[in-house]
């Protein structure tokens, strides 16, 4: 049956911090830094105790407890300023080719406490020539942070254009997205962009982590049942293209008929697995045993695993695609088992 949602919006804001450091004073993460003068850093907030009263238990009691946070607090603090620190020495001492290495390797690090640190540090400097080293490191480390940001939100642009174009098919000049689309045509043409677009080496982990974050957003919303079916619907094929690509069927001249059945699965729609289940099954009309079938998935997912980039978005897609067909085939066994007795 089809479902529908509201009208389809593909939209990703990013907003990393941006650093200006064309001009002087530079203003990164809210904090206004000198490059020819001494940094400012105002630090507020001393803490003073109050008298003791040995009367008031209780009070004693959450003076006790307020102490302990604040030695954790401060320990922690202390951590973590030692970890910058370590950061910035590396830094200092590095090449250029090491530093743009070390900025990348490590672009989370460069939060409001890692500039509040290099402030203080350059504030604290005996000599002017010290000083000068630590405002170019300053300079040379927003200027690579600012082109990764630069480079990321073009990856992202053109992960969200690339998917756009996969979907136009079925979601142009359509106000309301049905699932499956009421033309047949549009869901070949979506397949066909995909092919094209796989081709050309467009579907990357980029590609993949856009239809994810769109994907998740459509089931928190909760309203956009066609969509979210869509999108689905475009990490299956993204799939069964990439595990198509290599078979193990043959073995020298021989035909590992598990093998071959597996990639019949993997190639056709998911519309068709039951059909091609019920038919090929030894429990069914067909010759497969089951345990068969199943070996031969868990020996596929084990190559995926080891053929993709642990962690990675396309280890996962490719991994469930193996698992879904693992699972509608246990589906399938469990009421053929029934029927039978």
């Amino acid at each position: 049956m089809a479902s529908s949602s509201s009208s389809f919006s593909l939209s990703l804001s990013l907003q990393p911090p941006r650093c200006s450091y064309h001009r002087h004073p530079v203003h990164c993460f809210g904090i206004s830094f000198s490059l020819l003068k001494n940094w400012d850093v105002m630090v507020s907030g001393m803490w003073r105790p109050m008298p003791f009263h040995s009367a008031n238990l209780i009070d004693c009691k959450k003076r006790r407890t307020l102490i302990c946070a604040v030695n954790q607090d401060a320990e922690e603090a202390f951590k973590k300023t030692v970890e910058v620190d370590r950061l910035i020495d590396k830094l200092r001492d590095a090449n250029p080719i090491e530093l743009q290495k070390l900025v990348v390797e490590n672009v989370l690090a460069f939060n409001e406490g890692f500039w509040i640190r290099l402030a203080a540090r350059t504030d604290t400097c005996k000599s002017e020539d010290d000083k000068k080293d630590y405002e170019e490191l300053a300079i040379s480390v927003m200027s690579i942070v600012d082109r990764l940001v630069h480079k990321t939100n073009e990856k992202i642009n053109s992960a969200t254009d690339v998917l756009k174009g996969i979907l136009k098919p079925i979601v142009d000049d359509v106000v309301e997205i049905q699932w499956p689309p009421r033309d047949p045509e549009s869901l070949k043409l979506m397949e066909k962009e995909i092919t094209e677009r796989e081709q050309e080496g467009l579907l990357d982990e980029g590609f993949l982590s856009e239809v994810n974050a769109q994907l998740r957003q459509a089931k928190e919303d909760g309203d956009k049942p066609g969509l979210e079916a869509m999108l689905q619907k475009v990490l299956q094929l993204y799939a069964s293209k990439v595990l198509s690509k290599r078979s193990y069927a043959k073995k020298g001249d021989e035909i590992l008929k598990a093998e071959e059945f597996l990639e019949t699965i993997i190639k056709a729609p998911e519309e068709e697995w039951n059909k091609l289940l019920l038919d090929g099954l030894s429990i069914g009309k067909g010759e497969i045993p089951p345990q068969d079938l199943y070996a031969v998935i868990k020996k596929r997912i084990e190559r995926t695993l080891i053929r993709t980039e642990g962690g990675s978005y396309q280890q996962r897609v490719l991994s469930e695609y193996l698992n879904g067909i693992q699972s509608r085939a246990e589906q399938v066994v469990q009421v053929l088992e029934g029927k039978a007795q």
